[in-house]
């Protein structure tokens, strides 16, 4: 759909795909592009899971440097707006999104990762914050949704030394979410994301949205959250049937609705 980034949907899963060689590098247009891809596949009714993916050499190694060196503080502080937006529409798409990941994840393309729901590493993948290396600090989210993911102390070791975190540290310590063979990972990111496909899309949206907004409240606000959503599925066709495929001990067939 893009100059650098496509959508492809098989089967219920929309794939959206980096093709910026050699490193998939996420200059100005591939975000924007990225952010149109987030938005085709939320409103697509037919794509129920997302899988995003590098290609089978790598994932993307991080923000276009070349690009950023010119930039003026007053340049980056709209710039800067953008890029965390653009991977915030990744991270508020609506349904199960999965990271594929393969070579390097690494700077920008570990925020974009990270604005995922999960992560299939390789296992001789390698994922990262070098920011620091550059004078500066992850900009995108990384901050932010890798001390949420990881803990603070996990964080600031990875974000202040800017090391490369290798797939089993990577799996350890809950950056990677399975480890697979290279040439495994879009396999078993589709198989990880299949199950959803057929599933109540209501639910699993409401699901996504309680736990994902209930992490920015405080308990009490965040009970009331899920009160809300559960309550609102009683309007759905899916709660109907579910319920009743259960005392009549048959598979639901959800629809969606």
């Amino acid at each position: 759909m893009g100059e650098f980034v496509r959508v492809e949907i098989n089967d219920g899963i929309g794939t959206i795909r980096l093709e910026r060689p050699p490193m998939n590098a996420l200059n100005s247009v591939v975000q924007e592009e990225l952010r149109a891809a987030a938005q085709a596949t939320t409103a697509d009714p037919g794509v129920k899971a997302v899988i995003v993916y590098g290609g089978e050499k790598v994932f993307a190694a991080g923000a276009d440097i070349k690009e950023m060196a010119g930039m003026s503080y007053a340049d980056m502080a709209d710039r800067a707006v953008e890029l965390s937006g653009a991977l915030g529409a990744i991270a508020r798409i609506p349904k199960p999104v999965v990271a594929a990941i393969t070579g390097y994840a690494l700077g920008g393309g570990c925020e974009l990762a990270l604005a995922c729901d999960w992560r299939v590493v390789a296992d001789d993948a390698k994922l990262g914050q070098p920011e620091i290396k550059l004078g500066v600090i992850p900009g995108a989210g990384g901050t932010q949704r890798l001390a949420r993911l990881v803990g603070p102390a996990r964080a600031k070791d990875i974000i202040l030394s800017g090391r490369m975190v290798d797939a089993q540290e990577a799996l350890r310590i809950g950056l990677a979410d399975r480890v697979v063979p290279a040439d495994r990972v879009y396999a078993e990111a589709v198989a990880l994301v299949t199950p959803y496909v057929d599933g109540p899309t209501q639910a699993v949206r409401a699901a996504k949205l309680a736990i994902d907004g209930g992490l920015e409240m405080d308990l009490a606000s965040g009970l009331a959250w899920e009160s809300q959503l559960f309550a609102a599925l009683f309007a759905t066709d899916d709660r109907r049937e579910g319920m009743a495929a259960f005392v009549e001990k048959r598979k639901p067939d959800f629809t969606g609705r």
